[in-house]
């Protein structure tokens, strides 16, 4: 028996140096499979892209379980002989990057980015993003990700940045990015826009004011917006209000004096809100600003760009929000325009890195169109015919429709339909520093775009910076050498070929609360650029909660280091702790109890390969050398069904189920009962030899198959 097991089981003295025996056999790399002949040239690809960690930090405990999950089908697919690719990377994640960067020096040396200049601000940020960079990936060699290491990706690297640069390009020229005044997610602390994945909903408790508007009461919670509403807005079918008329116009005296408004008759209005009359401010609300686009209404700005009132306000212009409400109150009352208050409970959106409160604002700013029609250029797609006339939100909803991506768990699939339904054209300029900075140029009124600067001398690039959501859409193809594709050849080895080896790629596997933001994007991305759908499946993982069903955070002090707890524990256990017991698109939680228990299942596949080991040694590993019993025969024919078992779990994506079998039968049934009764079958000559090959048959296939899940014990 090897000298190993004479020892109890440390996983901290073993596990890295298992991870360096894998890295230095170039296995993770399916080129190097290929070539020592561990996979067939012509044989089946899985591929799948690691979703890229944002370079602000360290990983936590649901980047891990994203990590488990991902390399447990990398590993199967592995094992099965596909050509298997997992590529690594990480996401600049511009605002969050940028965000905290300039907290740092702040808090340090008590300057900003001003003060240090773009360029030397970039400096600072690029050491902090490679140094977190360094340590993430750290972290996943912990978890044992058997990642291509040879083909890692930074969505701001070059390769990555030629991608941005070209699809831009493409899309300016097809109409499809625009620039325009629209209304935006404006964070007036952090001075730029956000995207709705950036904005955390705050729930306040404030008062719901009710003032009246000529004849009519009006309801708001934001009284320091209304200098501007001069349209009153109720629904056509409200039977309060048939006698006024859509377009009528009504004199009113208002907080600065006397004005005209004008009746409008939408819809949209909820008529049991309030009193079920509204006024709106188109230039400060989404809502207020499709109505007023509706009816073609007029828009005018009342708050800036920093928080303060506009000379619209009179004698409050100048002062912030939170200052102003009070006098602006007390003026309503003294006119006899404030009616009622009552106590009143909403959600606040505001910006995840700044902590401003989000004001909407209508800016000139660069818009991907969702909903202009082109002629589709590619004759790839099974569902869109060459040079159909589609839109960008027809791509991604028909391949939905039509099953060319299937996402798991499938309830998906309706929450996916109708947020895409709904969708708007998506804002991807950003006022940073810190990322890809939009390929456009202006000379006076004219404008270049294109991938490479201008040459001639006078052309001032656009400062704006894109959306980190723009780059990390392209993932799936820009991982894979796109645009640098011409010359890519299906069936030969090496990353100049990867594009027509491994596009699209097998699965994506993410959090379900991203399906929007990313898994939408490269849809769009991917079906417009290049004519395939970027995956075939989306496997959703949830949120890693604590045991009360919190969601893990510092703030609450109930955060679990996933590296602090392999340190504890080992990898293995933190991994099956992660997985087991967690189907797709489900919540989990996590407990250090859980974390020793499955700590415990390691301790105990050592102790039952040590009893085999130590009881097969000189057994024949051969069937045919081996007559044997009818026990064990039974034995033998019920562990291939359970493989079958497995492997069906495997292949359809029910990791946690495979995962609890695993566990039950090496546990409860070989342990315990199987190896338990070879105790009195070891010692006899009738049946020893049968009872060894057994042993050795299912300890050995065990390991194979538990692989996946515990790779370093195994």
């Amino acid at each position: 028996m090897n000298e190993i097991f004479l020892s109890p089981y440390n996983p901290l003295s073993t596990e890295q140096t298992i991870y360096k025996l894998w890295e230095d056999s170039g296995f993770f790399n399916p080129d190097v499979c290929i070539e020592k002949g561990l996979t067939a040239v012509d044989a089946d690809y899985f591929s799948i892209v690691l979703p890229p960690p944002n370079v602000t930090g360290t990983l936590h405990m649901g980047s891990a379980y994203m990590l488990a999950l991902e390399d447990i089908m990398v590993r199967y697919n592995r094992m099965l002989g596909k050509k298997t690719l997992w590529i690594p990377g990480t996401d600049h994640a511009a605002i969050a990057t940028q965000s905290k960067v300039e907290k740092i020096i702040q808090k340090a040396e008590g300057v900003n980015r001003h003060d240090l200049g773009r360029e030397a601000f970039l400096g600072r940020v690029e050491k902090f993003a490679q140094e977190s960079h360094d340590t993430i990936v750290d972290q996943m060699k912990k978890m044992g990700c058997s990642l291509d290491w040879s083909r890692e990706a930074f969505t701001l690297d070059e390769k990555r940045n030629l991608a941005v640069r070209t699809v831009f390009k493409k899309m300016y020229d097809d109409g499809i990015i625009y620039r325009g005044h629209r209304i935006v997610n404006w964070d007036p602390k952090g001075q730029t826009t956000i995207s709705d994945d950036e904005i955390v909903y705050q729930e306040e408790k404030t008062k719901l004011y009710y003032l009246t508007y000529g004849p009519f009461t009006i309801a708001t919670a934001r009284p320091e917006t209304k200098f501007g509403d001069k349209y009153v807005v109720m629904h056509p079918d409200d039977t309060r209000y048939t006698q006024y008329s859509h377009g009528e116009q009504i004199s009113l005296e208002w907080i600065s004096g006397p004005i005209t408004a004008t009746i409008i008759k939408d819809e949209s209005i909820d008529m049991e809100f309030g009193t079920g009359v509204m006024t709106i401010t188109p230039w400060h609300s989404v809502v207020d600003f499709e109505m007023a686009e509706r009816h073609n209404l007029d828009k005018e700005q009342i708050i800036d760009k920093y928080g303060k009132l506009l000379p619209i306000a009179g004698e409050f212009a100048g002062m912030k929000i939170a200052d102003a409400r009070k006098g602006i109150l007390e003026k309503l009352k003294s006119k006899g325009l404030l009616t009622k208050e009552e106590d009143y409970v909403h959600n606040i959106a505001t910006a995840e890195r700044t902590g401003g409160i989000i004001e909407p604002q209508i800016m000139n700013q660069w818009f991907i169109h969702v909903n202009k029609e082109f002629p589709y250029p590619h004759d790839n797609m099974p569902h869109v015919q060459k040079g159909e006339m589609v839109t960008l939100k027809k791509l991604m909803l028909s391949v939905v429709e039509n099953n060319d991506i299937e996402i798991i768990p499938d309830r998906f699939e309706k929450v996916y339909t109708h947020w895409i339904g709904n969708l708007r054209d998506w804002c991807i300029s950003r006022q940073i520093w810190y990322g890809h900075q939009i390929p456009v140029w202006y000379k006076g009124d004219e404008i270049y775009c294109d991938v490479t600067p201008p040459t001639e001398p006078g052309w001032e690039q656009d400062a704006d910076t894109l959306d980190t959501w723009f780059s990390s859409g392209l993932w799936s193809f820009s991982t894979l050498g796109w645009p640098n594709t011409g010359n890519s050849v299906k069936g030969k080895t090496g990353p100049e070929n990867d594009f027509a080896n491994y596009h699209p790629t097998t699965v994506l596997e993410t959090g379900y609360d991203i399906i929007f933001f990313w898994v939408a994007r490269m849809i769009l991305m991917s079906t417009y650029t290049v004519g395939q759908v970027p995956f075939q499946h989306v496997y959703l993982h949830g949120l890693v909660r604590d045991t009360q069903g919190r969601k893990i955070s510092k703030s609450l002090g109930n955060n679990i280091d996933p590296v602090d707890m392999i340190e504890k524990y080992g990898a293995d256990a933190v991994r099956m702790a992660l997985v087991i017991g967690t189907g797709p698109g489900n919540d989990s939680k996590m407990s250090e109890d859980k974390l020793k228990a499955y700590k415990h299942f390691a301790n105990k596949i050592w102790n039952i390969t040590r009893f085999v080991l130590s009881n097969t040694d000189n057994s024949p590993l051969q069937k045919q050398e081996v007559p044997l019993t009818d026990t064990d025969q039974t034995l033998l024919a019920e562990f291939k069904t359970l493989i079958a078992d497995i492997k069906q779990d495997m292949d359809t994506y029910r990791f946690y189920l495979a995962g609890e079998k695993l566990y039950g039968y090496i546990w409860h049934r070989f342990a315990d009962v199987i190896i338990e009764e070879s105790k009195a079958k070891l010692p006899d000559p009738a049946t020893a030899v049968s009872t060894q090959y057994m042993l050795r048959y299912i300890l050995e296939k065990s390991l194979v198959l538990l692989h996946t899940f515990m790779p370093f014990i195994t």
